[in-house]
């Protein structure tokens, strides 16, 4: 009985942490805070896997971050099962006829976890609510699994709209010179300030969903080239020439806020997943030509602009930015693509 007993709080225990680690990852924004993690140590076991195979120039395939998630929930409704298995397999004797093992009682529950109910041992008793907690159990992290691969959809449409949009007129990888270049040949460069307010809409909404659920860092779509770290790269280089050269009161403030917004999405998402940012270096002789190509494109520059500090600021938000780019496998934005 004592064994029984001891049986019985190891499985309420263990899917107390399992349904626990299934909540705080799928339904509480920031990432698992319970103490089996799956899916960070999935992901991370799986990453060192995948980096090994494909090398590190390669980088991780598409398959990686949704293989993460199939198999955080594959393992959580195991982990439901042997929880399950142990509640049941203690009280073995309230099952008609009882049960004969741990591997009759684990298969008990397997089958009320997954709906199926297929079993010649009708539970009396304590072992009703066992079996009704184990389909209860599994109904909602089934349930759940498919409203967060449905959010997961949505967030990554979201941003990769917004790739898709810049890589249209700023190349790929993109660079922001390319993408003034363009809206000056097109004569569109009213719409300048309009891209500054989209791509500060664009930081925020991919900032609270990858830092909310951190495994969309991960995600990546074939449509997208470069990726969002060589996006992120982009708007904040635009950020700063709109700040920095280009003289025009109505870019400044919604370049100075975009670069707030867009550096502080690279220092939280780089923490996220555990990187220190990689030491680049801005040269101001390139600075001096971008300002050249912009003028010869009929932009009107600020007179004196300090390139020096320019350079700094773009060091330090793509030192975070090199650091994601790099993690991922993925090229980084350019500053100045040659002809």
């Amino acid at each position: 009985m004592a064994l029984d007993l001891v049986l019985s709080l190891a499985g309420i225990a263990l899917a107390w942490l399992t349904l626990r680690d299934v909540f705080d990852t799928v339904v509480v924004p920031g990432g698992s805070r319970a103490s089996l993690q799956v899916t960070r140590r999935v992901g991370s076991l799986l990453l060192i896997a995948y980096k090994l195979v494909r090398g590190r120039k390669r980088g991780i395939s598409s398959t990686f971050a949704p293989l993460v998630l199939v198999s955080s929930f594959v393992i959580w409704m195991m982990c439901l099962a042997l929880a399950f298995g142990l509640m049941a397999y203690g009280a073995r004797r309230e099952f008609s006829p009882p049960l004969r093992g741990f591997g009759s009682a684990v298969y008990e529950a397997g089958s009320a976890l997954v709906t199926v109910g297929l079993s010649a041992n009708t539970p009396q008793g304590l072992g009703r609510w066992i079996i009704l907690a184990a389909g209860f159990c599994g109904l909602a992290v089934m349930t759940m699994a498919v409203t967060y691969l449905l959010e997961v959809q949505s967030s990554i449409s979201r941003r990769d709209i917004g790739i898709i949009k810049l890589n249209t007129s700023a190349g790929e990888p993109p660079s922001a010179l390319t993408l003034l270049e363009r809206f000056a040949a097109i004569r569109n460069r009213d719409a300048i300030a309009d891209i500054l307010r989209e791509a500060r809409d664009w930081c925020a909404t991919v900032r609270q969903s990858h830092s909310s659920h951190p495994s969309l860092i991960y995600f990546k779509s074939v449509s997208t080239g470069a990726g969002w770290p060589a996006a992120l790269g982009a708007v904040l280089d635009l950020a700063l020439i709109a700040e920095h050269l280009i003289d025009d009161d109505r870019l400044y403030g919604p370049a100075v806020l975009l670069r707030e917004e867009g550096a502080g999405m690279a220092r939280e998402l780089a923490l996220i997943v555990g990187l220190e940012p990689i030491e680049t270096s801005a040269e101001e002789a390139q600075l001096s030509q971008l300002a050249a190509r912009l003028a010869t494109s009929g932009y009107a520059l600020r007179a004196g602009p300090n390139l020096q500090a320019m350079a700094k600021q773009r060091a330090d938000h793509m030192s975070c930015v090199n650091a994601l780019a790099g993690h991922l496998g993925r090229p980084t934005a350019v500053l100045i693509r040659q002809s």
